[in-house]
């Protein structure tokens, strides 16, 4: 009887395992997100570390922004070298993880879904030695070829030391990795690195959800017939170079968990609106909505812009009511057209003057507190997120064309796309909005 009762729990045991085993895998051998666990891919609206974060400066300012981020608990996105992190590897199996983990540890702290983006490459990888060379033109060059067994190598410890990361993105924008000679991105090149880096991650863990290709969904104006596109609106038409080499990727990678882009709403040369800075926001519609038709994978947004930089790399020319209505209206669009995940680059400096940032610097005395783009991401977030059952409300009256709006259960997003004040009629209730205002009701 023992004998039996020991057999019975052994097998119950096995059983266990592999209803466990099936759970993480999807059955199939297929990672966790490719077989309907949504919730694990849908992670909504967050935003991505900069070079200046608030896991420095004043200890009171870091606990301010940790308290106000805790408690919208949106996701948060970090890259393994540069943007705020030091070199991880400055030698072949010499590592240097002290920025990182600091980084990592303010996600933890703040109770976040954490995300790394693997990117960028050691010196040693690409050609250079053991100084790290913090140029823009070094920065962005991709690992050689050589170094790709290297680079994945790299991941791998990356995803052993922060064991509750689930989440990787694949490189960043193929910075590197266009062919001059080809005039086309080399596609072949970054879908080899990525697969390499795809089998590590999931060798250390099935759970571990890994997407790209990261790349920049580059728009050139209306009528321009350079590298011209099928998917364009009145916004312009995306750059063909980008749609091959996304085609290419999802035709030869070995898995993927989920699809990453990134863009701006401005053309790619000469940085223009079209048809205005609002209207021009819909390519962020009509490039979810293609990609979800022609990728079958949750899609999520790595960076997206709306304001055009000036020589400077700065987004100083708009107001901040401005320019807070001009993302809510992107975001409307990302919503609606079934967007998973969106980071929001945060652009957070040392000083006080800082456009479009989510909080006052924290290296500032009496500094973390949110601004206006944290109001809105953060609310955003809660009252529209990924599954929440949207619809477009009701809008009535002359002015129905000079607002966009989102509703899901008893809340209400109404944007006034117009530089004055307006009356408009939302689901039966009057509105009397200032200039660009965003209202929330209900």
């Amino acid at each position: 009887m023992a004998a039996l009762l020991a057999a019975g729990v052994v097998a119950l045991a096995l059983l266990l395992a592999l209803w466990a085993t099936g759970r993480q895998t999807g059955g199939d051998g297929a990672p966790d997100g490719a077989n309907g666990d949504r919730a694990a891919l849908d992670l909504g609206w967050g935003f991505t570390h900069t070079q200046y974060s608030a896991d420095r400066g004043d200890d009171a300012a870091r606990r301010t922004t940790a308290g106000l981020l805790a408690g919208s608990r949106m996701p948060q996105n970090q890259h393994i070298m540069g943007w705020g992190v030091d070199n991880p590897e400055p030698r072949p199996g010499t590592y240097n993880f002290a920025d990182l983990d600091r980084r990592v540890a303010f996600m933890r702290k703040t109770g976040t879904t954490p995300v790394l983006t693997l990117c960028c490459a050691p010196d040693w990888m690409k050609g250079g030695g053991e100084r790290t060379d913090w140029s823009l033109k070094s920065l962005e060059k991709a690992p050689d070829r050589a170094h790709y067994k290297d680079f994945a190598a790299l991941a791998g410890v990356i995803a052993k030391r922060y064991p509750d990361i689930r989440h990787f993105i694949v490189w960043n924008e193929f910075k590197g990795f266009y062919d001059e000679g080809r005039n086309r991105w080399n596609y072949e090149g970054y879908t080899e690195l990525y697969n390499l880096v795809y089998a590590e991650l999931k060798k250390h863990n099935r759970a571990n959800l890994v997407g790209g290709p990261y790349i920049s969904m580059d728009s050139n104006p209306p009528g321009s017939s350079s590298n011209a596109s099928s998917l364009r609106g009145p916004w312009g038409s995306v750059d063909q170079r980008a749609l091959d080499a996304l085609k290419y990727w999802n035709a030869h990678k070995k898995g993927a968990d989920f699809l990453v882009v990134d863009g701006a709403s401005y053309t790619r040369e000469g940085s223009k609106l079209f048809p205005d800075e609002f209207a021009a926001t819909r390519k962020f519609a009509d490039v979810t909505t293609w990609l979800r038709r022609t990728v079958d994978l949750p899609v999520w947004w790595s960076e997206w812009y709306v304001e055009p930089a000036d020589a400077n790399d700065d987004r100083k020319s708009w107001t901040e009511a401005h320019r807070t209505a001009v993302h809510a209206t992107a975001m409307i669009h990302l919503a609606r057209s079934g967007a998973s995940t969106a980071f929001y680059w945060n652009p957070e400096e040392t000083g006080e003057d800082c456009p479009g940032c989510l909080w006052r610097s924290t290296e500032l005395k009496g500094g973390g507190g949110g601004l206006p783009m944290l109001d809105l991401l953060s609310r955003f977030a809660k009252a529209f997120p990924p599954g929440a059952g949207l619809r477009t409300p009701e809008v009535t009256g002359g002015n129905r064309d000079a607002v966009s709006a989102l509703a899901a259960g008893g809340t209400t997003l109404v944007v006034n796309m117009q530089d004055r004040r307006l009356t408009v009629e939302v689901d039966g209730t009057s509105l009397d909005l200032a200039p660009n205002e965003i209202r929330w009701t209900g």
